[in-house]
């Protein structure tokens, strides 16, 4: 009743976070950023958290969905993920909780429904192709979910390093269950990334908590070779000579598989990760992992979301990733416990051509003024599924389709999902433009990897170039990287004047405005952007249209080639 006080019980969320995190789970306490986001969900309203890899970013939707009426659906990547979230909580006995995806048979995936109708589900977790499927969405709008969880929700984004277009849907999902509280989980966005998760997943005035990305116990550590023979060997002797368990990332599926034959030749039990093997083996190298009985993975990029391992004392790279949201999210895996543990990136500038080519896709043009023109020419709404058929595309095509189209603003989504013409936008017109905003993608992509090659190159503070990528500041020396060891060893600085990589800083006042992290500004050439750090002699910005670009201030501003833009600081539309 309006104006009556809330009872004692309901006035005091924290305390019944508290409670329901002991009784349920036995956690005395909570982590820093874990409470402040709990309280947010509970109270009803969009927060988007970015925790560090191992700072308990699941339980920022456990402990609510406890209290809240209705199921709580969480949107997770990979089947191997799910089983293990569904694992851990059938171990603390918390109330249903069930998986619907391809790994589970006809009967499981009945029964799980079947669970979720009767009401006797608290988490459901699905993958995100499977919301791709209207009968999926309808059962779910039935069962009136409360909390919808997005997990990885650096997917959603273009701007992210690992976007994927399965994940552009979610947005109109969430509309068709009746709209309600979405939680977007990710370790790793920049200011930009955060504002187009915000805006693709529809959250309204989203609360955001940001922790500290800094991992202090990580030593942070890069090899530099000049032939890739020698650089094999020293990944293999490197990874024999450290103590504890590890993970060892490797550009190719080959690379995975001989890395790990040459470690069990020198005695260690390690086993190969990639896409490429049969799921059932997949399975049993991750579970061997986890439980002890394999020292080394040797991985591509395809292992690690997930890995709920406290212990890793090591992530060795073989080659350099291609960006460095990658690398700390992959290093990241390491030293969850606390405890020191060694990140060591062995690098051949060689290596970044490989991350250049898988950064260089082409839009396919025809295929966007195909999909365009058959949205165009109908007058209600075309499903997805007819359109499949009719276009040939496979799904994950039209799905990437799709998502181009409806950021030109040629396509629209309806609450049910079908497809409509977003305006009057010829369908050539609206391709260019889709073409236009994909190659907008691959730029930036591009210039992720020259960001890679700057902290492998980078003579000052590594761990000072990671979080400035962030937008995070942080004083050199970090005390905990080979540059800074080496700067004390020699009795110089680990913070040269001409930094390679910028963090957070006043800059200098052109015109009276300060380049600050997070403002946003114009580049007479590239558009609009926003600051990711300024120094006293350079600024980095983030633009629309390019990707990352570290800017001399001398020419810039004496040139006015950069100029702040009027109004609030705002992250890419």
């Amino acid at each position: 009743m309006a104006g009556t006080a809330a009872p004692a019980e309901h006035a005091d969320p924290a305390g019944r976070l508290g409670r329901a995190a002991a009784e349920v789970f036995g956690w005395s306490r909570l982590r820093p950023g874990q409470l402040e986001a709990m309280e947010h969900v509970l109270a009803g309203r969009d927060t988007l958290v970015v925790m560090p890899t191992g700072a308990g970013k699941s339980a920022v939707y456990q402990v609510p969905a406890l209290l809240l009426p209705g199921p709580t659906v969480v949107v997770s990547p990979l089947i191997a993920l799910q089983r293990d979230q569904v694992e851990a909580l059938h171990r603390r006995h918390a109330p249903g909780a069930v998986a619907v995806n391809s790994a589970r048979t006809g009967g499981e995936t009945a029964a799980a429904w079947e669970a979720v109708r009767a009401g006797d589900v608290e988490y459901l977790f699905l993958a995100p192709e499977q919301l791709a499927k209207d009968e999926v969405v309808e059962r779910l709008a039935r069962a009136g979910p409360s909390l919808f969880v997005v997990d990885e929700a650096q997917c959603v984004s273009s701007w992210g390093y690992d976007f994927r277009p399965d994940y552009l849907r979610l947005g109109q999902v969430v509309r068709r269950l009746g709209r309600p509280v979405v939680l977007a989980l990710t370790a790793t966005a920049s200011p930009p990334v955060r504002e187009e998760i915000a805006g693709r997943l529809g959250m309204e005035r989203p609360a955001q908590v940001v922790a500290g990305f800094d991992r202090p116990n990580l030593y942070l550590e890069v090899r530099r070779f000049t032939d890739d023979r020698g650089k094999r060997r020293a990944v293999v002797e490197r990874a024999a000579a450290q103590h504890g368990p590890g993970i060892v990332y490797t550009a190719t599926r080959k690379d995975a598989g001989t890395c790990a034959a040459e470690l069990a030749a020198a005695g260690l039990h390690a086993a190969a990760y990639h896409a490429g093997l049969p799921p059932a083996e997949r399975s049993r190298v991750h579970g061997a992992f986890l439980d002890g009985g394999v020292d080394v993975v040797v991985a591509t990029s395809a292992f690690g979301m997930g890995i709920d391992k406290p212990d890793v004392r090591f992530v060795l790279h073989a080659s350099a990733p291609g960006s460095p949201d990658a690398y700390y999210q992959e290093i990241g895996r390491a030293g969850r416990d606390g405890a020191p543990a060694t990140a060591v990136l062995h690098y051949r500038p060689e290596d970044l051509a490989l991350q250049k080519f898988f950064a260089s896709g082409h839009p396919d043009t025809a295929a966007l003024a195909d999909v365009a023109s058959r949205v165009h020419a109908c007058d209600a709404p075309l499903s997805p599924t007819r359109l499949l058929e009719e276009t040939g595309l496979s799904a994950h095509r039209l799905t990437s389709a799709v998502g181009l189209l409806e950021q030109a603003g040629a396509v629209t989504t309806t609450a049910g999902g079908g497809l409509l013409p977003a305006g009057d936008l010829p369908p050539a017109e609206a391709a260019a433009r889709a073409a236009g905003l994909a190659e907008a993608r691959r730029s930036l992509g591009r210039s992720r990897v020259e960001m890679m090659r700057g902290y492998a190159e980078t003579t000052g503070c590594r761990r000072r170039y990671l979080l400035g990528y962030f937008g995070e500041d942080y004083e050199a020396p970090c005390g905990n990287c080979d540059n800074c060891g080496a700067a004390v060893r020699e009795g110089r600085t680990a913070r040269p004047r001409r930094e390679a990589w910028p963090g957070r800083g006043t800059g200098p006042e052109p015109g009276g405005h300060a380049f600050r992290t997070g403002a946003r500004v114009r580049h007479r050439r590239w558009g609009e952007g926003t600051v990711l750090g300024a120094e006293r002699d350079r600024v980095t910005v983030l633009f629309d249209s390019v990707g990352y670009r570290t800017l001399s201030l001398a020419a810039v501003v004496g040139r006015g080639l950069l100029v702040p833009v009027a109004g609030p600081s705002a992250g890419p539309e």
